[in-house]
């Protein structure tokens, strides 16, 4: 049996700002979807102490689909971002409120303290949540993807670095779930993060639009990976996904054809919590 506890959101929601710009932009959209519920699901801890990780919602029922995105920024990035390099995307964030779609960002810390406003924005609109890809965008793991690694005694830490910077951009709608950088951990990543309390959340669908230059091809791969249930890694990053926006534009439509509705992660994973009850 799959065991289940439930946190309460970490940071009060509050009144909703009336035109947000998250990652810029406050395009009108439909009516949003019910609001994340004031208690968010999340998976126990698992065997030995190490935090559980989530890949996917169930396969059965009425089809879901949650696209995440990765709001990317290293420790090390502010001088590029001073140059003029863009580590957010308010084209995108103005599209998935145009077609309301909801979603998750997984944010670092620095690229709320780069971007406290459209931190704040994002956090605070009823589409979106927001959740923790650490603070520095260093990995969890040696070799991955030729990331700086984060000593293993400095891992919680950094969890708990971002969502003190969450805490000091004012962002709400915090939900305790993490991405590793670069999706890589091992046992010794799980066990250093679990007293953070949250839940690692992974995917089973790679799009693909990292340094990408074909919107074209990063919407085939989606198109062709998503199941019901499925979790779809995607980046909030103008610099490095360029054609995420343009993709998304093909993606939603196509998948509300075939009858998916999109959810934020903290939906999928309390279907599945509802699920796990039902079997007793």
């Amino acid at each position: 049996m799959v065991i289940f506890v439930r946190h309460r959101a970490w940071l009060s929601l509050g009144l909703l700002a009336a035109l947000a710009t998250g990652c810029g932009g406050g395009t009108p959209r439909p009516a949003p979807p019910s609001p994340s519920p004031k208690v968010v699901p999340s998976l126990a801890p698992g065997p030995q102490g190490l935090a559980p990780v989530f890949e996917h919602a169930p396969r059965r029922g009425a089809p879901t689909v949650a696209l995440t995105f990765d709001a990317d920024m290293t420790a090390g990035q502010g001088a590029r971002a001073a140059a003029g390099e863009r580590f957010d995307h308010p084209a995108l964030v103005a599209t998935l409120r145009r077609l309301g779609v909801p979603a998750t960002f997984f944010m670092t810390g620095r690229w709320a303290e780069e971007y406290p406003a459209q931190a704040r924005a994002i956090g605070r609109d009823p589409l979106f949540e927001v959740a923790n890809h650490s603070y520095s965008h260093y990995a969890f793991t040696r070799d991955c993807y030729g990331l700086p690694a984060v000593p293993a005694h400095r891992m919680r830490a950094d969890v708990e670095r971002a969502f003190a910077a969450f805490r000091a951009a004012g962002v709400r709608r915090v939900v305790p779930y993490f991405r590793f950088p670069g999706g890589c951990y091992d046992k010794r990543a799980l066990r250093a993060i679990a007293p953070s309390g949250v839940t690692a959340v992974q995917w089973d669908v790679v799009s693909g639009d990292a340094f990408a230059t074909d919107a074209d091809a990063v919407a085939r791969q989606v198109l062709d990976g998503v199941r019901p249930g499925s979790v779809v890694v995607l980046h909030c990053t103008r610099s490095a996904a360029p054609v995420t926006e343009r993709a998304v534009r093909a993606i939603v439509p196509k998948l509300r054809e075939r009858g998916f509705r999109f959810v934020r992660v903290s939906e999928q994973i309390g279907a599945a919590h509802g699920r796990a009850g039902a079997r007793g």
